[in-house]
């Protein structure tokens, strides 16, 4: 971004803008904005109709709340389940019908994603748990050794574990990357629309203007 002019409109615009994003960054958050803000949501059907009454839902970024003022997208801290950053979507108040279509389709990709790893971690957690307590139960050892120190297995063991939990796993992540991929279509396309919307929008603006 190129500096603005000391004492210009857009130079106080972009000074609130890096006051926010510190803010943000000291509470865990990330400023960030898209290409298709006007077009993006809450990140669940729930919470989008939260967000349209101006309100920030704590189980969206961990309790994480963007500035009031704020007219662009934010992506929050890891969530402790899923590890993944939430979009906080801007709602726009001049959102189109089509608009709308693409930020429910990416809220709905958001929560499908967090859904998945959020299960798909704790099964793994709670299985790895289960994995070491029997093979050191069958060695006749305990889950601290003598020092306190939580026990361990070698490196072959853990690969034995992990081998298995990817080949026991296998269907949920090949019909995960199928529903992936039907997600990013649809939003894909509806980028596609609302884009081809806009560029008329501009062509049919500038077009009015030559003839005034």
């Amino acid at each position: 971004m190129a500096p603005p002019c000391p004492g210009s409109p857009c130079g106080s615009a972009v000074k609130r803008r890096t006051m926010a994003a510190i803010r943000a960054l000291r509470a865990g958050g990330c400023y960030c904005r898209h290409p298709l803000s006007s077009a993006s949501s809450s990140a669940s059907s729930g919470s989008g109709r939260a967000a349209e009454r101006g309100e920030r839902l704590d189980s969206v970024g961990g309790g994480f709340h963007p500035p009031a003022h704020s007219h662009s997208d934010w992506i929050g801290p890891p969530d402790k389940h899923s590890n993944l950053r939430p979009v906080i979507f801007y709602v726009p108040p001049e959102e189109s019908a089509l608009e709308r279509r693409l930020r429910e389709a990416r809220q709905e990709a958001q929560a499908s994603n967090q859904r998945f790893w959020a299960r798909h971690n704790r099964a793994f957690r709670q299985e790895k748990e289960e994995f070491i307590y029997s093979r050191l139960k069958a060695k006749g050892l305990e889950m601290k050794d003598e020092s306190g120190q939580k026990a361990t297995l070698n490196a072959e063991e853990m690969a034995e574990f992990y081998k298995d939990f990817l080949n026991k796993n296998f269907k949920k992540h090949l019909q995960y990357n199928r529903d992936w991929y039907k997600h990013n279509f649809r939003i894909t396309f509806l980028m596609g629309q609302v884009a081809l919307v806009r560029a008329l929008r501009w062509l049919r603006g500038r077009k009015k203007n030559v003839e005034q």
